[in-house]
C-alpha cells in the first residue's frame, strides 16, 4: 500500500504547482515501488505518470500532445521499477539507498536530454549542440537527483529508524 501511496504523492508533486523545477517525488516513488511490488505491478505507476504527463502538457502548459514526444520518458519510468527492484528489493543498505537515486536521476538526464536535442530545433546536431542541450539542463538535473535522493532515503530510512525506536523502547521496557 506504501508504494501506492508514494506513487500518489509522485504525481502530485508533478501537478501541484511549485516554485522548485523539477523537484519532485517521481524518482524516489519509482524506486521504491520496485523495491516493494512485483514487476507485473509497474503498469501502474507508469500509467499514472503518463496521465500526469498529459494533463500537464495539455491543460497546465496548453500544448498539443504527441506521443512520440514522450517514449523516452515513460521508458524510463519503467526502467526506474525495475532499477529499484535490481538493487533495493532484496538487500537495503545506505550504499544501495544512494546508488539507486544518483543512477535513476542521472539516467533520466542522459536519456531525456539527448532525445531533447535529437528531436530539437533549438539546438545543433553538433556535439557542441549536445554539450549545450546538457548544459542548459544542469539545474534540474540538480533538483532532481536532490529531490530523487531525499524521498528514497525517507522511504526507506523512516520506516527503519521507527523499527528500531520500538526495539529500543521495547527493550527499555
Amino acid at each position: 500500500m506504501g508504494a501506492y501511496l508514494l506513487i500518489l504523492v509522485a504525481a502530485m508533486s508533478r501537478v501541484v504547482p511549485h516554485p522548485w523545477m523539477n523537484f519532485t517525488a517521481v524518482g524516489g516513488g519509482l524506486l521504491y515501488f520496485g523495491a516493494k511490488r512485483p514487476l507485473r505491478e509497474t503498469v501502474w505507476p507508469v500509467a499514472a505518470l503518463m496521465a500526469t504527463d498529459y494533463f500537464l502538457t495539455v491543460f497546465a502548459y496548453h500544448y498539443a500532445f504527441h506521443v512520440t514526444d514522450y517514449v523516452v520518458t515513460w521508458a524510463w519510468y519503467a526502467g526506474a521499477v525495475v532499477l529499484g527492484r535490481v538493487l533495493l528489493s532484496r538487500q537495503v543498505n545506505v550504499t544501495r539507498v544512494i546508488a539507486a537515486p544518483v543512477l535513476a536521476a542521472t539516467s533520466f538526464f542522459v536519456l531525456s536530454n539527448f532525445a531533447v536535442w535529437a528531436a530539437s530545433v533549438l539546438y545543433p546536431h553538433t556535439l557542441a549542440g549536445l554539450g549545450a542541450c546538457y548544459v542548459a539542463a544542469l539545474p534540474f538535473y540538480g533538483n532532481d537527483l536532490l529531490s530523487t535522493t531525499l524521498v528514497t532515503g525517507l522511504a526507506f530510512g523512516l520506516p527503519m529508524l521507527a523499527k528500531k525506536m520500538a526495539e529500543q523502547r521495547r527493550l527499555a521496557a
